[in-house]
């Protein structure tokens, strides 16, 4: 791992409450320069949700500048529409990556969780701990809402696979996406 400085931006996607970290990575190094969440539950039109989130998420990239975004992969659950509006929060969060062209790194929450932990089981409260230490955060820096942790999670995630080969999908562009995915994209 080279000592040039990174910024990463970490993404929790949800669609009542999106969570967002940001860290500075020097070396073998890292430390937190942001993190809070995006608070979507007084909106109660799914689009305008949408449309908020890509305006909140072009808002941290302005303001952090990151040179790479990391973000949680959606989980497999049983409820379809709930997965269905996660996937959208996730894609409006990738699609503002990509119009600034930040390059995304997508890792399964399991993946994030064992990076921090050691254990792909933890809990949301054992992984903000475990940052909470490796960081150095003091407690009153511990956001409320865990999906801060969680999006900071993700952003440490990525700087610790930096110096390793990345083996989760990462997308240069809008073209690079289209031709890793021709398979689950249809032309209208």
């Amino acid at each position: 791992m080279n000592n040039k400085e990174r910024i990463i931006l970490g993404i929790d996607p949800g669609t009542n409450v999106m969570g967002y970290g940001v860290i500075k990575a020097t070396g073998n190094k890292a430390e937190m320069i942001a993190m809070g969440v995006i608070d979507l539950r007084k909106l109660s039109d799914p689009y305008i949700r949408l449309g908020r989130i890509f305006e909140r998420v072009t808002g941290v990239i302005d303001e952090y500048l990151p040179d790479e975004m990391a973000i949680e992969a959606p989980f497999f659950g049983k409820n379809i529409q709930s997965m269905l509006k996660l996937g959208r929060a996730q894609g409006v969060a990738i699609a503002a990556a990509i119009h600034h062209s930040v390059p995304i790194h997508e890792y399964a929450p399991m993946k994030i969780k064992m990076a921090i932990t050691g254990n792909g089981s933890a809990s949301k409260e054992q992984v903000a701990g475990m940052l909470q230490r490796m960081l150095h955060l003091d407690e009153k820096e511990m956001p409320k809402f865990m999906d801060a942790t969680d999006a900071l999670a993700a952003a440490y995630c990525h700087f610790m696979q930096m110096g390793q080969p990345v083996t989760d999908t990462h997308y240069s562009g809008w073209k690079d996406f289209v031709n890793r995915n021709k398979t689950r994209i249809t032309k209208l």
